[in-house]
Parts: C-alpha cells; sequence; structure tokens
C-alpha cells in the first residue's frame, strides 16, 4: 500500500530515519520538503506514527512531466479525467469502498501544492459521481465524513488520495502557542529519550513536551514548569489523569528551578522557549537559561531547543554546550529551528547519548 503523510517543514531527514527504522520494508517514493510518498505492506491501524500530521492512502499517482506536462489545476484536471474514465487499480477500489459505518459521506478535495484550487464543475460532479459509485457514499461539500483528495506538487506529480486521519487541523484544535504534538513527538527523539530518564521542561506551556515524553518514550520522571496559570493549570489536569507519580508541576518562573531541582540530576532538557515577547523583556534570558541548564544536567545530557533568535541561543550556549546540529523548520508560517546540544566539561567535546527508545511498546 502506498502512503502519503505531511509533516512541519525542514524535518525531511528526521522522517525518512523514522520511517525507515519503523517499517522495514518501507519503500520511499518521493521525500519532499513535508510530505513523504511511501509504500508499505503495513496497513494503516499497525503504522503507529506519532511524527505526521496527516496519513493518506495513495490510491493513484500521475507523473505529470511525463504523462502530459501539464502544471497545476491542468495537471490536477488531467489526472481527474483519468480517475473519472479509467479503471481504478483493485487496491484503490477497495480503499475507497472500506468504510467504518459512521462514515456516510465524502467531499472531493482539489489542491494545488497545498492551496485550494477550483476545477472545472461539470468534471467535479463527474468524479463526485464516480467516487460515489465506488464508496457507497453521499456527496457533502459541507461537513463530510470522509474525504478524497486530489493534490497537485510543484515537483511534476499529482495523488488522488484518501484521508486516513479525520481530526481538524492542529492550529484549529490546539491553545495559542501550543505545541502540535507531532513536534513534540520530534523534539523528544532528537533528544534520544531512554527508558529511566529523568527529563525537564522548563517552559512547558501546556504541556506538549512532557505528555509525549511520559506517553510514547516511557521516561521515569518528567519535571515541568512554566510561569503561566491557565497553561500550567491545562498541563496539571492532563498530569492527574496519570496514576504512576511520575509527573512534577512547577508553576513557577524557570528561573526558581535551581531552589526546586536537585543539580545535576536531569538527563535531558526538551523545552520551547518563548520566541519574542517574553525574551524581550530580558536581554539575558538564554544567559541564565543556560546557567540553569548547566546546573541541572548531568554530564553528557542531552539539550534539545525550539526557537527562533538560534544565533542568540547558540552564543549562549557556547561556555557549558557544544551544539551537534540545527535543523531549520517552518512552524504554523514561522521560521524556526530546532537545536541539538550535548552538556561538555570546560568546553571540550563531549559525549553523545546513545540511540534511545524511538517506539512505544
Amino acid at each position: 500500500m502506498n502512503f502519503y503523510a505531511t509533516f512541519i517543514p525542514g524535518l525531511r531527514d528526521c522522517i525518512a530515519e523514522v520511517v525507515r527504522e519503523r517499517l522495514p520494508d518501507a519503500v520511499i517514493h518521493k521525500l519532499l520538503d513535508g510530505a513523504v510518498l511511501f509504500e508499505t505492506q503495513c496497513t494503516y491501524d499497525t503504522l503507529n506514527f506519532f511524527c505526521f500530521n496527516n496519513i493518506f492512502a495513495a490510491l493513484t499517482v500521475m507523473e505529470q512531466r511525463e504523462a502530459s506536462g501539464a502544471q497545476g489545476v491542468n495537471a490536477l484536471e488531467a489526472h481527474i479525467k483519468s480517475v473519472v474514465k479509467n479503471p481504478l487499480p483493485p487496491e484503490a477500489e477497495s480503499m475507497i469502498a472500506s468504510n467504518s459505518k459512521n462514515i456516510r459521506s465524502f467531499r472531493m478535495v482539489t489542491s494545488v501544492e497545498n492551496k485550494p484550487a477550483a476545477v472545472t464543475e461539470k468534471l467535479k460532479v463527474e468524479a463526485e459521481r464516480r467516487i460515489a459509485r465506488v464508496s457507497g457514499l453521499a456527496v457533502n461539500r459541507g461537513r463530510p465524513d470522509a474525504e478524497l483528495w486530489f493534490l497537485y506538487r510543484d515537483e511534476g506529480f499529482s495523488v488522488f488520495m484518501k484521508r486516513l486521519t479525520l481530526r481538524p487541523s492542529w492550529e484549529k484544535s490546539l491553545h495559542p502557542g501550543e505545541l502540535p504534538p507531532p513536534l513534540a513527538w520530534i523534539l523528544c527523539r532528537l533528544g534520544r529519550l531512554r527508558h529511566g530518564d529523568t527529563v525537564l521542561d522548563p517552559f512547558c506551556g501546556y504541556g506538549s513536551i512532557p505528555l509525549a515524553a511520559l506517553k510514547y518514550f516511557h521516561i521515569t520522571k518528567c519535571i515541568a514548569c512554566d510561569c503561566d496559570e491557565k497553561a500550567a493549570a491545562h498541563t496539571a489536569a492532563k498530569f492527574k489523569k496519570r496514576a504512576d507519580g511520575a509527573c512534577m508541576l512547577h508553576q513557577t518562573d524557570f528561573r526558581s528551578l535551581g531552589a526546586l531541582v536537585p543539580a545535576k540530576s536531569v538527563d535531558a532538557i526538551i523545552t520551547d522557549p518563548p520566541w519574542g515577547q517574553y525574551a524581550a523583556k530580558s536581554e539575558s534570558l538564554y544567559d541564565e537559561m543556560f546557567t540553569l541548564f548547566d546546573l541541572l544536567l548531568k554530564e553528557n545530557g542531552g539539550l534539545v531547543i525550539l526557537g527562533a533568535r538560534n544565533d542568540a541561543i547558540a552564543n549562549a550556549a557556547k561556555n557549558h554546550f557544544v551544539m551537534r546540529k540545527t535543523i531549520p523548520i517552518l512552524l504554523s508560517g514561522k521560521k524556526a529551528a530546532i537545536s541539538i546540544f550535548v552538556k561538555t566539561t570546560n568546553g571540550g567535546s563531549g559525549g553523545t547519548r546513545p540511540p534511545g527508545l524511538i517506539y512505544p511498546h
């Protein structure tokens, strides 16, 4: 089966590594900025990926430059005509027809480079009728239970696909400033967390990073901190659902953690410090932040930071940490970067944390 999955732009190498490790039989057909097309014998319900925004079953793929040279909407319409006029592969028909009892309607989405694209109404109606016959579902362009997509990419191909993830977009479902769960998972993975680790997030916000670390990486202890009362209360409510006592939350300024957490007791720090408004209030924010991290982290402890002012972050870190990697990403239309450090002694080369638990049991 072919799958088309979307992810946060900038994470191509990380996503390719995850796909190959998780699915030894996987063949990656296209690795793009923000999307991957791969083939595997695994079914959707056994994929268990936590790094994707959405996953689609790729029903047919048309290489436009080879087929017609068409681009944009013209290429999209060429693919739709092909689906309307020609027999679908048996596997594609089976996937379209496979729906749970609560799936009764669908809509057809047409997109060029992830932006809505209008196609000829007559052609759209013909395609909707074809899909309706195969699926047994009714057309509902307003609030459907399922979506079938025709997507064109500037790399010169289009995909006819069925959306398998049916939740709303992260932008609509998260609090302002809350990290999307797939990104929180990626940050934890880049920290190479291991079972038995104590992990700290001193700017936990609504708790995306601590919850990902506890749920998917099975760490022993998580310490979270945030000075925002509303965000801390939200995270505390999530922590209460766990009965193992692995969560410790401090509603306080991060500078107070030096008196609350034993020195050199933390194995890894994974965090998303405020990007602009908070930092602007104090030019010494990053210096204070890294001084605290140096106090609390064990030698060779791991540090992963999501931020926007990466030159300032790197300059503040250099006295105590060695930067291993910087990954530029695009998050909700804003340029950001993930910086990965290791704590060293006297600015030495430092060690590396061995690969940790990547997938849940």
